[in-house]
């Protein structure tokens, strides 16, 4: 009898120790619409893989947005809008810093700065019809 009862206490003492230490995981999408190409998406992933706390990042730049999955006690969404911004690209209210834009090649800049993105297009108007 002893014996169970001190296997259930260890047991118990386990599972709250595993469960305490589960940690809070956010997922966040920032909108970053100057990423516009695949060479953006590696440099995003690429620099927020090095930061503490952030689990999962991925940049559709077809979207414009950048979904990121962290760490709350490592990492919060500020610092990470923040490390976007220092690659080089805009994070929702935060602009790129000049110096790390100025660093991105030529194809991954706007179209007003030279860059090779190209702006969107209207679609052509519907053929005349016959009739």
């Amino acid at each position: 009898m002893k014996k169970l009862l001190l296997a259930t206490i260890a047991l118990l003492g386990v599972m709250f120790t595993t469960s305490a230490q589960t940690k809070p995981v956010l997922t966040a999408t920032i909108k970053t619409p100057t990423a516009l190409c695949e060479a953006c998406k590696t440099r995003i992933e690429a620099y927020l893989k090095r930061y503490d706390g952030v689990l999962e990042i991925n940049v559709n730049f077809r979207k414009g947005e950048t979904r990121v999955k962290y760490v709350t006690d490592r990492t919060d969404i500020e610092q990470i809008k923040t490390a976007i911004a220092n690659c080089g690209y805009d994070a929702d209210d935060i602009p790129a810093t000049e110096d790390a834009y100025k660093r991105l090649p030529k194809t991954c800049k706007k179209p007003e700065d030279g860059g090779a993105h190209p702006k969107p297009k209207t679609p052509p108007p519907p053929p005349p019809t016959n009739g």
